[in-house]
């Protein structure tokens, strides 16, 4: 995912105002960087867990 299209989803949000889709989008970010980084750490058991 690039600056562009950052920038570009940034514009869709301020022209169709759509701002309740930025926390589910960041909140799907933030998941996948989770798992991302604890895939192969010790404490990845306790994470899957949680889900």
């Amino acid at each position: 995912m690039g600056m562009g299209t950052v920038r570009e989803f940034w514009g869709f949000l301020m022209k169709r105002k759509k701002w309740w889709l930025l926390p589910i989008i960041i909140t799907l970010a933030l998941l996948g960087l989770l798992i991302i980084f604890t895939e192969g750490s010790a404490i990845a058991p306790f994470i899957y867990t949680l889900f």
